[in-house]
């Protein structure tokens, strides 16, 4: 339709010179230089009110594309926070309900998430409110509102005159060819008269109306630009605003959660030494006696380094006969001719001996 529209004009435009260079050829003076100037200023009119008919139009299709987009996005939008309201509120379910998992790592990770993911959707309601007013409305409320159809009113009053402006100098220039014909007619004279007066009369009304549709529309396109423009960074600014935000809770829940992790898995040591108040046990007599107890082999999966001359160093990968159990977590055990105390922690049982095949061992 534009480049249809464009082609319209040109022939439109290419119409109107060759009739007042008829015209200026018939009357002898009549569309002399003064004429054609004025009609090449009213071509350049027109051409510029075209260019703003195109460029208001353009803009007002941006306009309602950007509020379908906006409309489209807080319809999936107020699904989400739906979704994610719901997921919220089974989170927090299973984490302070569920009488199983209640006080344990997952349950307060789950009561966390559930707290975070609420927050979160809050702040999606808010973008969504924000986008609603601050950017669809109001590029809604210019796309049907009454400035641009008056602005296209007044260009369309324009272009009605300028197309009875370019019949009437066809007509003029017919009724001087007849005043030729009829050397001078007073009837035919007086038509052709009457002729140039309503040309004149249309060509000034063609001025003025000229001038207001430009002015009209060069207002109109510059508040779609500015409004537009407003209206795409105050989006721009609302999801940034949103994101931050998001990534703000998400932070939170994020260190919180990795906190609680680290507290449920501290290393073997720590683990052992925090559970350990006591040195190893040396009493004899406090233990169950060697022969009326299984020994078992234990694999040492952590390295352990003696600090006395009861303890036992050991090395990831040696095998150790177990043979004493202390219940403060120490161990007694042999590993190549030694013997001696070290945590339990550290070995791995890999095989049950009876204390009647120790000598064996």
């Amino acid at each position: 339709m534009d480049a249809i529209r464009k082609q319209a004009s040109k022939l439109r435009e290419q119409v109107a010179r060759q009739q007042q260079a008829v015209l200026s050829h018939f009357s002898g003076g009549l569309g002399g230089s003064d004429d054609l100037v004025a009609n090449e200023i009213e071509v350049q009119q027109h051409q510029k009110l075209e260019k703003l008919y195109i460029s208001t139009r353009s803009a007002k299709h941006f306009q309602r594309d950007i509020v379908r987009g906006v409309e489209g996005f807080i319809v999936v939008g107020s699904k989400q926070v739906e979704i994610g309201t719901k997921l919220s509120e089974d989170s927090r379910k299973y984490g302070a309900e569920n009488t199983c998992t209640s006080g344990s790592a997952l349950s307060k990770a789950a009561v966390g998430y559930s707290s975070a993911r609420m927050d979160i959707e809050r702040e999606r309601e808010n973008l969504l409110k924000s986008l609603g007013t601050q950017v669809a409305e109001p590029l809604r409320a210019m796309v049907v509102g009454a400035p641009l159809e008056d602005a296209r009113r007044h260009a369309q009053r324009y272009d009605r005159v300028r197309q009875e402006a370019e019949a009437q100098v066809i007509e003029v220039a017919r009724r001087q060819a007849k005043v030729k014909e009829s050397n001078g007619n007073p009837d035919n004279l007086s038509k052709f008269e009457a002729a140039q007066a309503r040309l004149q009369e249309l060509k000034s009304n063609m001025s003025i109306l000229g001038k207001e549709a430009v002015a009209t529309m060069s207002a109109v396109e510059a508040q779609q630009q500015r409004l537009t423009l407003q209206r795409l960074i105050a989006m721009v600014e609302a999801e940034k605003h949103h994101y931050q935000k998001v990534v703000h809770i998400l932070d939170r829940l994020e260190g919180e959660m990795l906190q609680e992790r680290q507290r449920i898995e501290v290393s073997p040591t720590a683990a052992t030494v925090s559970s350990m108040s006591s040195s190893p046990p040396h009493d004899e007599s406090k233990n169950t006696s060697a022969d009326n107890m299984d020994y078992f082999l234990g694999e040492v999966i952590h390295p352990y380094q003696a600090e006395s001359d009861a303890e036992l160093s050991l090395t990831v990968g040696e095998y150790v006969v177990v043979r004493k159990v202390s219940s403060n977590g120490w161990a007694e055990g042999e590993c190549d001719g030694k013997a001696g105390w070290f945590p339990l922690e550290y070995v791995e049982r890999r095989d049950r001996i009876l204390g009647s095949q120790r000598a064996e061992v």
